[in-house]
């Protein structure tokens, strides 16, 4: 089959992409073109259960009940306020100094520039002036002076306020029975009600992320390591389900800053003993804009930087007093030391000899001793964690069913959610018991694994023990690098040919096992692969079919994205990545099925699959797509988003993939390269790729169905999947030279939400393949709760899968059993996944692949703006493309 043949039509005119997307319109609003599917029906098949939901039923009193919307406008001397905390305080003492004015009404404040009254106020608008002192400041006078006046009695400002009266929202919408027809208005009263939950957080003086919630006290902490503390909240939010409305509650989980000595905290972030060991150009980007309290003033300072020099040497300029005589300003040149020591009767030790922070602003800077200097409490950590840290954090996080059920009962009787004066003002009660409702248990599919024999996975998992692959692969060319200094490759080696033989694979002796020379351990992660690379051209006479490369450090390791650039990219070779800390016939096992899934093996299948059997699939050439998104860490917000597409290939097989990579905008989860027209008119996007490949290896057959699974879009987004992603998809597919377009089946999978499932009457976890399709689902849209997987440490979240479209009409029943089939079909897996393979293979591809722009960071230095697209403002690097020898493989497995 060449390209020529139906794929590349010779006269392909391809129009270029409109500059507006296509769900947007000239002024920026939503105006989706698809609507999202209703539900069908219901799912029946499956064993009943009983299961606990963290959902709190909650009743309306009175439909007639209204908020009124205003926005709020806050000036100082003209100037716009612009702090949130500032905000809330100087509307809360607008309605407390005015209350007679405004009716005494309840109030509800998002601390930005929208307010909810319970009943209207007696105007439509309103302009108030009034004092306020400020009782969070940076001192007027000379740098580090302590104020002359107490906390509560600073200066006071003058701020101007001004409500106006914007529309009313109803509460009849969450009050009556629901039928679905009013999904705005919901909209609109559920956010009245989560800014109500967010305001009396802050009121209790809680950390707020999103609307999680985090208390100040020492039973909610636990230590992390390097400077850092673990801290559990609550996620509380109000939802409309099926059965009406809810308050959904969950334990949240978050880093904050140990609070203390800012010494104590630099020296344990960075692992030092003495003060003389800190790395102090580490140490100024860790303490930018963290907040401290000074012991000699007691008040609150934001960190922009350090000083330049130490405290016995750093001056600045002090104000003297006028002259009596001139009428002029005084200015004597003091070190920071000499003034904190004469002038404000602070003797200081240690931090002389240190920089000191700054706490004034870039054209004024205000210097304060490091030794008077605490971090505050409550300051939440966005960083990447070491390998250490995240072991530790995710250890301490993980809470089994039994405790969270406990944390979360607790929490139900400490916010007294009945004595809420909001709440019962809006005549909202909630429930003081979960929600208790029906819930099935999808039976396992069954796997065929090698030598015809039957697999059926107990508890979610399977084992080959005592079994072989479906397909096993041989290998003879092959051979392993080591960069670890701790690993006998020779007994490696050895026992990973002994277990291959097991699983039916012939794997000769490798043809050189080669070590890393003790002089490179020092050098750049790059030259060290490098190096080991040439080392490999000297010891192998011809392309090897496979490396093993042992690295020094588990789980993330700097050595790993440079070797998979290289064998990728460069060498076109297949390699697996190990670490083995103890070597066992489990561990041998499972680095064999990713080995054998890279090679073209197959490790095992659905039975359903050969002769297939998948009901509306069997007999239509049907191609599954899954779609994930990877973005950089918070602390390298500048790299750019990694967009991964994996396409079914083999139909009728629903178990082999192939993977299609591309870099996007910072941050923007939505796919941009899904069809990409060029100038010449060819398409250069990604569904190309994927087409062509499912057109090959199926005999020539193109998909007249297409299911795609999309992670890590918000509500918000599904418009945007049907309407941006959807869309170019099908011009990818009419770009082929087809007049009719397949039918399409959308579903959406996500895993950030708090819903949590337990099984009443059972400690642990509920069943594999537990799923809720009833009483918290959308009142409306077609969605469901699945738990495909099992789990023994910790509480098993959900997937909560929502269906933006199926033309290709797929029962209930259908659909689920399909989606909990594909969460058996990961061949690097022996256990059931949380997402179907297809999105787990997609997240899997995203971030291997993504580790190549951290490597091409490091080079990119001194060279030209080579490989690069630009998108608006945004110029985004182009990945390195994988060899051929490899870009139809499973490499991501």
């Amino acid at each position: 089959m060449t390209q020529g043949q139906i794929l590349e039509p010779d006269q392909l005119q391809l129009s270029p992409p409109s500059a507006v997307p296509p769900c947007v319109n000239s002024n920026g609003m939503d105006s989706s073109e698809h609507h999202i599917m209703c539900r069908p029906g219901f799912g029946s098949t499956g064993r009943h259960i009983s299961v606990l939901v963290n959902h709190l039923k909650v009743s309306v009193e009175s439909s007639d009940e209204t908020f009124y919307q205003y926005t709020v406008k806050i000036t100082s001397e003209d100037l716009p306020i612009e702090n949130k905390s500032k905000r809330r305080k100087i509307i809360d003492k607008l309605f407390l100094a005015h209350s007679s004015k405004l009716d005494a009404r309840r109030f509800v404040f998002d601390g930005k520039d929208t307010l909810y009254t319970v009943g209207p106020l007696p105007q439509e608008s309103f302009d108030f002036t009034l004092m306020y002192e400020e009782s969070i400041g940076l001192s007027a006078g000379n740098p580090g002076e302590p104020t002359k006046k107490s906390k509560h009695s600073l200066p006071q400002r003058l701020f101007k306020v001004e409500l106006n009266y914007c529309c009313k929202i109803s509460l009849q919408p969450i009050a009556l029975n629901f039928d679905g027809q009013s999904v705005n208005e919901t909209q609109d009263v559920l956010r009245v009600l989560n800014t109500l939950l967010r305001q009396r957080a802050v009121n209790k003086g809680c950390l707020l992320i999103r609307q999680s919630f985090f208390q100040d006290d020492s039973r909610n902490f636990f230590e992390v390591d390097g400077g850092l503390m673990g801290l559990r909240g609550f996620d509380s939010s109000f939802h409309m389900t099926r059965v009406g409305l809810s308050l959904n509650l969950d334990v949240a989980m978050t880093l904050v800053l140990k609070p203390g000595p800012v010494l104590d905290f630099l020296l344990a972030n960075q692992n030092v003993r003495e003060a003389r060991y800190i790395d102090w150009a580490k140490a100024k980007r860790m303490l930018k804009n963290l907040r401290i309290t000074s012991s000699h003033t007691g008040r609150v300072y934001k960190i922009i930087g350090l000083s330049d020099r130490p405290c016995y040497q750093q001056s600045f300029s002090l104000k003297l007093k006028e002259d009596d005589v001139s009428k002029e300003e005084q200015f004597r040149e003091i070190t920071v030391l000499e003034y904190f020591t004469k002038h404000c009767n602070v003797v200081l030790t240690y931090s002389k000899y240190m920089p000191c922070l700054d706490v004034g602003k870039p054209d004024r800077p205000i210097y304060l001793p490091i030794e008077i200097c605490s971090l505050i409490s409550l300051q939440r950590y966005k960083r990447l964690l070491s390998p250490t840290q995240q072991v530790t954090y995710l250890e301490k996080t993980k809470l089994k069913p039994h405790d969270r059920m406990k944390a979360l009962t607790d929490a139900i009787k400490n916010n007294q959610y009945e004595n809420d004066p909001l709440l019962v003002a809006s005549g909202i009660s909630v429930e003081k018991q979960f929600m208790q409702i029906a819930g099935r248990v999808l039976a396992p599919p069954k796997l065929k694994v090698g030598k015809g024999q039957d697999c059926i996975p107990d508890d979610g998992r399977w084992t080959f023990k005592n079994k072989q692959f479906l397909e096993p692969v041989n290998i003879k060319c092959w051979a392993i690098v080591n960069f670890s200094a701790s690993c006998d490759t020779s007994y490696l080696s050895r026992e990973l040919i002994s277990c291959g033989r097991s699983k039916g694979m012939d794997i000769e002796r490798p043809y050189a096992l080669i070590e890393e020379n003790q002089q490179m351990k020092k050098a750049s992660p790059l030259a060290r692969v490098d190096a080991m690379f040439e080392k490999l051209q000297d010891k192998l006479p011809d392309q090897p079919e496979f490396i093993l490369c042992v690295l020094p450090e588990r789980k993330i390791s700097d050595l790993y994205g440079p070797w998979k650039m290289r064998s990728l990219c460069n060498f076109g070779l297949v390699t697996q990545c190990v670490c083995p800390v103890k070597i066992t016939d489990r561990y041998l096992t499972n680095v064999l099925i990713k080995i054998n899934s890279k090679l073209g093996g197959t490790n095992s299948l659905l039975t359903i699959e050969e002769p297939c059997s998948i009901p509306l699939v069997k007999n239509t050439p049907t191609m599954i797509v899954g779609m994930d998104v990877s973005h950089g860490s918070s602390g390298g917000s500048y790299l750019p988003s990694i967009a991964a597409v994996v396409g079914s290939i083999s139909w009728p097989l629903v178990s082999r993939y192939r993977a299609a990579v591309r870099t996007q905008s910072p941050r923007s989860e939505i796919i941009d390269s899904l069809f990409k027209p060029q100038e010449n008119g060819e398409d250069a996007g990604i569904m190309r790729e994927l087409l062509k490949e499912f057109f090959v290896t199926s005999e020539g057959k193109k998909p007249k169905q297409i299911i795609v699974f999309r992670d890590g879009v918000s509500n918000s987004q599904f418009g945007q999947v049907l309407d941006i992603e959807l869309e170019q998809i099908k011009q990818a597919y009419l770009g082929l030279g087809e007049a009719e377009l397949p039918k399409f089946t959308v579903i959406v999978a996500q895993k950030r939400h708090h819903t949590r499932l337990f099984e009443v009457g059972a400690a642990g976890n509920v069943p594999p393949g537990t799923v809720v399709d009833t009483e918290v689902v959308h009142p409306r849209n077609y969605d469901f709760y699945m738990c495909a997987h099992g789990g023994m440490i910790g509480t098993l979240r959900p997937v909560h899968c929502h269906v933006l479209l199926d033309e290709i009409g797929f029962s209930p029943d259908e659909l689920q059993n399909f989606i909990h089939a594909l969460s058996y079909v990961n061949q690097r897996s022996t256990h059931a996944t949380s997402v179907v393979a297809p999105i787990a293979y997609a997240h899997h591809a995203a971030r291997q692949v993504g580790q190549f722009v951290k490597v091409n960071e490091h080079l990119k230095n001194g060279s030209e703006n080579n490989g690069v697209t630009s998108t608006g403002d945004i110029v985004v690097p182009e990945l390195p493309s994988l060899h051929h020898n490899v870009k139809d493989t499973m490499f991501f497995c």
